[in-house]
């Protein structure tokens, strides 16, 4: 596969008020094909897809990648969607063990491996970002060695996307060893502040742990801001919640991501909820819409 721009303009709908993007993850239409998937998504008006690569998603390990990445992508182009690349499969690289090596387990090979076609497959999908996660630290390895392993794995990746030319989104996840804002700013120092490290945000994540209000939250990150995952969420429970049954005020938290400038895709990600997915994303996509609507008014 050969490299292709990070960025793509959209042709099909239209950005929500504010000039914000709104995507929808693949990971909550598990029981879609990704073809009827990405036109449901499409016809509803989101303007961007998070891709989950996936068994069923655009399946990296299967014969005929190139065939297939360049068939998504003319269906992408086709719909007028942005997509950034999401690396959060469960059982992609073991069927036993979720999530499963990471970049923290003594042989982070696989992991390592699979970061790095993600990095191409986005660059011939012509995506905005690549995003990935730490892991949870194994039993048994000390916390010093996890780190160790994790700064190594993300210079590879990073020095990847480097050459591609693809942004990375490393995002903070609860439970995992970088779990937080703070976290991700030691990473990033670690590595030397490479520039094309950036951060993928997760709001239900900031309402559940990060000591700062949520829009506080944006605006602290607003230079490093590549990619954006939004949910509901409750303070301490890590759960993706459909918007309105948790505890974040949105308004103020759009109205920051455009205070902020950001310009990326603001993709809601409710991977628990495929049973019901086009009812989930058409509810999803009118409460941003009127959530943003407001928040423009203040």
């Amino acid at each position: 596969m050969t490299a292709a721009p990070a960025t793509r303009a959209t042709a099909g709908p239209l950005p929500g008020p504010g000039g914000l993007r709104f995507g929808y993850g693949t990971n909550g239409f598990a029981n879609h094909r990704l073809r009827d998937a990405l036109t449901v998504l499409a016809d509803l008006g989101y303007v961007g897809v998070a891709l989950t690569l996936d068994h069923d998603h655009l399946d990296p390990f299967a014969p005929g990648l190139a065939r297939r990445v360049a068939a998504v992508r003319r269906r992408l182009d086709a719909l007028g969607l942005a997509v950034v690349v999401e690396t959060g499969a469960r059982y992609l690289l073991d069927p036993r063990h979720k999530h499963a090596p990471t970049l923290l387990h003594d042989d982070p090979e696989r992991r390592v491996g699979f970061l790095r076609r993600a990095v191409r497959i986005g660059a011939d999908l012509g995506a905005e970002a690549v995003s990935f996660w730490a892991g949870v630290r194994p039993p048994g390895v000390p916390p010093d060695v996890a780190a160790d392993r994790l700064v190594a794995g993300c210079a590879v990746v990073c020095a990847e996307a480097a050459e591609a030319g693809v942004p990375l989104g490393f995002e903070p996840e609860p439970g995992m060893l970088v779990e937080d804002i703070a976290g991700w700013w030691r990473l990033r120092e670690a590595l030397g502040a490479p520039p094309g490290f950036g951060i993928t945000l997760d709001i239900g994540h900031c309402r559940c742990l990060e000591p700062m209000p949520v829009p506080q939250c944006v605006s602290a990150v607003a230079e490093h801001l590549v990619n954006v995952q939004i949910d509901d969420m409750r303070r301490g429970v890590h759960e993706h919640l459909e918007f309105g049954t948790g505890e974040i005020d949105f308004p103020p938290v759009l109205r920051a991501l455009t205070d902020a400038g950001y310009r990326g895709l603001v993709a809601v990600e409710l991977p628990r909820h495929s049973h019901a997915a086009p009812a989930v994303a058409a509810r999803s996509l009118d409460f941003l819409r009127a959530a943003a609507s407001r928040g423009e008014g203040r």
